[in-house]
């Protein structure tokens, strides 16, 4: 009878080992450092879909590359309608390999799935888990083991940029790629509440193995902001602790190494979780530390993801109630900064595990190069500044109107589920108008854009004719922190920083000089006020009074003749 029980129990083992064996991936497979193929990722998570009924793989839109994305959900109800999970459940989306380079996420979410379906892990009641598990499908296919000069395995990885170069992870505004256009329909669909994106950090050298961007918390709102800052993120770091993992914000060192402090980094709209906190989704960014093992940096990212999930599963209630909070803070005519800046007044400071950094005769220059003595660790208490100011406030308006004409910022506008209307006839509207006075341009190309900086406009009401089929956007929704970003021309992200109206920084029309002398003339001649104000310009600017053609080119511009369109921002605000 023992010798039975005790075959059955081999038998049964056996079996379950067996079955363990079917699901390992190809990461556990190899010898800790190597990393699955987007094909070999793609068929694992088709095997779990077939054979747990509690994963769903589904198809969302295509990228660059001409693939299909993928999205997988892990919901032990087996309910994947995301209109009814949202009603009773939290959502975490976790995005995979954007930089297809930064493999750790792919590898570690494989094995988060698994586990949460063999039931080796604890299974969320409250929040259902969704995966892309790998968005930029373009790098993952140009698999190389050079591009990634200093980092630390696996062996053979993949391409930052997608199939046309693009990094994605500055691409969430514009929406030049086609990779960002599904990217939203995912996004909206599924509404998460929680969003974490997986990378692999460059940089200082330092003991820890994971650090971590969370969106900034000022920019997120005050409500969901406090709360992800002063609840959600110190209970994950202790949590991490008690699982021996020691964690520090994103090393954004001030000074060549950390050891004088450094700031929280600014996650604009341009990345995934200043994109996603435009509509109040916590979002945080995984950086393990490119220096250490890959075996090690995918356990680190495991213990991340599935952290976030015990949090989320028992306080996913205060989540989105806090969520509904924060949206009422942005409503027409109260303040909305457009630019921040870091509030050198509050500093703070933790202890901060690191190595002592040297200098020494560079064997490959004539120089002096920096190197870390990983046989000196220290533990220091070092400055870190976490909070932002504004710098800049704008009043939100009722509505913003766009003329029909500007279809490529209406698209992307639809794209994100942003709600409008149209006009149904011709109208006459009192608007507030914006004219572009000064910007400066980068001098070199930056993901496909010469951007625009430090841009600075003026502003004046006037009614306006606006034609039957023009867009009015009201800031009475979800996504108006969208609609300020991109819309107002000082924000950092703005469409017009993104050049999507560079076409009205040129002069479309001009005049010939010899023929518009005798026009100029008979303007002063018929306006003294401008003569006048045309003789004082030239007794206070020197250069001015020296240069015929500029002020030639100034009655010009004073004159009916000068084209209403040119330095015109065509998006206009409607104020109440």
């Amino acid at each position: 009878m023992r010798f039975l029980t005790f075959s059955f129990l081999l038998f049964s083992m056996t079996i379950i080992a067996q079955k363990n064996n079917k699901y390992a991936t190809f990461f556990e497979k190899g010898n800790g450092n190597q990393t699955a193929t987007y094909q070999e990722t793609i068929a694992y998570y088709s095997l779990l879909a077939k054979d747990f009924p509690s994963i769903k793989m589904e198809k969302k839109g295509t990228n660059d590359s001409g693939e299909p994305l993928h999205i997988i959900t892990f919901n032990p109800e087996k309910n994947f309608n995301f209109e009814e999970i949202q009603k009773n459940k939290a959502i975490l989306l976790i995005n995979n390999g954007i930089h297809a380079g930064e493999p750790d996420g792919i590898d570690a979410t494989m094995q988060l799935f698994r586990d949460l379906a063999l039931g080796k892990i604890k299974t969320p009641k409250n929040t259902v888990l969704v995966t892309i598990p790998v968005y930029n499908i373009g790098g993952a296919l140009n698999r190389n083991s050079t591009s990634r000069a200093n980092q630390d395995g696996p062996e053979i990885y993949r391409f930052r940029g997608n199939g046309r170069n693009y990094d994605l992870n500055r691409d969430f505004i514009k929406s030049d790629t086609r990779n960002m256009r599904s990217f939203t329909e995912i996004f909206h669909q599924l509404n998460p509440d929680v969003f974490i994106d997986n990378h692999v950090s460059n940089g200082a050298d330092y003991q820890y193995k994971l650090t971590y961007i969370m969106t900034q918390q000022n920019k997120l709102g005050t409500v969901l902001g406090d709360y992800m800052s002063t609840e959600m993120m110190p209970s994950l770091v202790l949590n991490l602790q008690q699982k021996n993992i020691e964690t520090t914000p994103y090393v954004n060192a001030f000074s060549e190494t950390p050891d004088n402090g450094f700031a929280q980094f600014f996650d604009s709209p341009r990345y995934s979780t200043g994109y996603t906190s435009l509509f109040n989704t916590i979002g945080f960014v995984v950086e393990t530390h490119m220096l250490k093992k890959y075996a090690d940096r995918v356990k680190v990212t495991y213990e991340y993801m599935s952290t976030t999930l015990d949090f989320m599963d028992r306080n996913y209630q205060k989540i989105k109630q806090m969520r509904l909070k924060n949206e009422e803070q942005y409503a027409p005519k109260k303040s909305y900064t457009i630019k921040w800046g870091i509030d050198t007044t509050k500093v703070s400071s933790f202890s901060f595990l690191g190595f002592e950094a040297r200098h020494k005769k560079s064997e490959a220059t004539t120089g002096n190069r920096l190197y870390y003595d990983r046989n000196k660790p220290y533990k220091k208490d070092i400055p870190y500044l976490k909070e932002f100011k504004s710098l800049k406030e704008i009043q939100i308006p009722e509505a913003y109107i766009i003329p029909k004409a500007f279809w490529n910022v209406i698209d992307i506008l639809k794209n994100n589920n942003i709600a409008y209307t149209q006009l149904e006839k011709d109208s006459l509207i009192e608007v507030e108008s914006y004219r572009i006075v000064d910007f400066k341009t980068a001098n070199s190309a930056y993901e496909g854009h010469y951007l625009h900086r430090e841009t600075q406009i003026a502003s004046e009401k006037k009614k306006l004719a606006f034609a039957k089929g023009d867009y009015v956007f009201s800031t009475k929704q979800k996504g108006v922190k969208f609609l300020l970003e991109t819309l107002e021309p000082e924000g950092i992200d703005s469409f017009f920083n993104w050049n999507f109206f560079d076409t009205m920084l040129q002069q479309k029309e001009g005049y010939s000089d010899y023929i518009f002398e005798d026009t100029a003339a008979q303007i002063l001649k018929d306006n003294p006020k401008l003569k006048t104000e045309l003789e004082q310009k030239k007794t206070s600017d020197a250069t001015f009074a020296k240069n015929p053609e500029a002020q030639l080119d100034w009655i010009y511009k004073h004159s009916v003749y000068y084209e209403k369109a040119h330095l015109q921002y065509p998006v206009y605000r409607i104020l109440n």
